[in-house]
């Protein structure tokens, strides 16, 4: 996990910076685990707050365990925390607890006393990152930034939570630690697939040391002849669409599909334009993206925060149009890219 690389980056010192941010989400994960461990009506109390402990070392102790132990056992360590983070989530061992929730009556009452105020902590997120960003990445105070001068959006991010957390704190009077309290409920809501992200970008990372851009590449001659235009558009959008479907995020899937079909058979091959190639080509990843559980941010985890009955509900829905627009994604590569 990126925890354990990243301090060795910091160039600039900032009050924001990218190890302090991982320490922030420590120590919140770390009040998880306690709240678990106290929650004696757990179904799964142990094994659940392992799940947790084991993912939330990384950010606290990762670089200490890099300054005391070195690289080499760290990393291993961390990949053993994987494997069985990994085991624990497919093993079913991960579950939610008991929460002090309000009845109906009272969230009825809630919900109306705060209306519509209740999307303005949301709006204010992307709001105050993109003018953080923007603006604010210069601002340091006798030398020492307010913002990570080499993750700046990120550092962006965790000040506009903050901003909107503050500001969900005036509408709803609650306080911190109803705040922490309710992360609980929804973290455990989500499960496992609030990892998956993480996991799925060290999965992508591993693909393109692994080479496999060129495994693909030496693949698709054994079954696809190099001059058929056609055939090459269709596997790559499609490609693009199942691998995304696989690795959960279109991103990951980019650099290797790209590197396997797009640049070896259609841009050097072929001519192909590179430019709207590579774009109508990460579109075709985003329409894997609407089919797919692996992409838990979009598909599962609004599932879970809606308290859907089909936790895959959101997907079912998304098929038709997906499918629909990896067809016509397809056309409009093997229309558009082509100079002859």
């Amino acid at each position: 996990m990126s925890a354990v690389s990243t301090g060795a980056q910091q160039a600039q010192p900032a009050i924001l910076s990218i190890d302090n941010i991982y320490l922030l989400i420590g120590f919140v994960v770390l009040f998880l685990v306690v709240k678990t461990l106290q929650d004696k009506k757990h179904p799964k109390r142990l094994t659940t707050a392992l799940f947790w402990m084991l993912f939330g070392n990384v950010f606290l102790f990762g670089d200490l365990s890099i300054a005391l132990l070195g690289e080499t056992i760290t990393y291993q360590w961390v990949g053993i925390s994987v494997l069985l983070i990994a085991a624990l989530a497919g093993l079913g061992l991960v579950s939610m607890g008991t929460y002090n929730m309000p009845n109906e009556e009272e969230l009825e009452k809630h919900a109306q006393s705060i209306g519509n105020k209740l999307f303005v902590p949301a709006v204010l997120i992307p709001i105050i990152t993109v003018v953080c960003t923007l603006f604010l990445g210069g601002l340091n105070f006798g030398g020492i930034f307010l913002l990570d001068q080499n993750h700046l959006t990120l550092a962006s991010l965790t000040l506009a939570c903050g901003g909107a957390l503050l500001v969900a704190w005036k509408f709803t009077s609650g306080s911190p630690f109803m705040a922490l309290s309710e992360s609980r409920r929804l973290v455990d809501s989500i499960g496992w697939a609030a990892i998956l992200p993480q996991m799925l970008a060290m999965l992508g990372g591993v693909f393109i040391v692994a080479n496999t851009g060129t495994a693909i590449q030496d693949i698709v001659t054994l079954f696809i002849s190099p001059d058929n235009r056609f055939m090459l558009v269709v596997l790559y959008c499609v490609g693009m669409a199942l691998f995304t479907m696989i690795m959960g995020n279109a991103f990951a899937a980019f650099p290797v599909m790209t590197a396997g079909i797009a640049v070896p058979f259609l841009i050097q091959g072929h001519g192909a334009s590179p430019a709207p190639l590579v774009a109508i080509g990460m579109y075709s990843g985003y329409c894997g993206t609407l089919m797919t559980p692996m992409a838990a941010n979009f598909n599962i985890v609004p599932a879970a925060l809606l308290d859907l009955k089909d936790k895959y509900q959101v997907i079912k829905v998304q098929i038709p149009t997906a499918i629909a627009l990896l067809i016509i994604n397809i056309f409009l590569m093997y229309g558009v890219i082509f100079n002859d």
